[in-house]
């Protein structure tokens, strides 16, 4: 099963709803709104930018194929992503 098309250019308006969503900024918030945490506390857990984040979201910027590629394994294996920053940080 392929994935969905990913339009960085296509709008989200206050109706729609991130869950069937395939423009950018939507995927964006429907990952950090499935996660149940703020914009803060998401961009601080995840070591991502947290003006980017919230600039992404309101859509006045666009993600980075890196940044949509690191949302899709954070939303498909956050336990994997978090285990992997956590080694990151222990010594060596």
């Amino acid at each position: 099963m392929g994935l969905p098309l990913i339009h960085p250019d296509l709008p989200i308006d206050a109706k729609a709803s991130p869950d069937g969503a395939f423009c950018a900024r939507a995927m964006v918030q429907r990952v950090r709104w499935g996660s149940g945490l703020t914009q803060e506390a998401f961009a601080r857990t995840f070591r991502l930018d947290a003006d980017s984040l919230c600039e992404i979201e309101a859509g006045r910027a666009l993600p980075d194929a890196a940044l949509l590629a690191y949302l899709q394994v954070i939303e498909w294996r956050p336990e994997a992503v978090l285990d992997a920053l956590d080694q990151e940080s222990r010594p060596i």
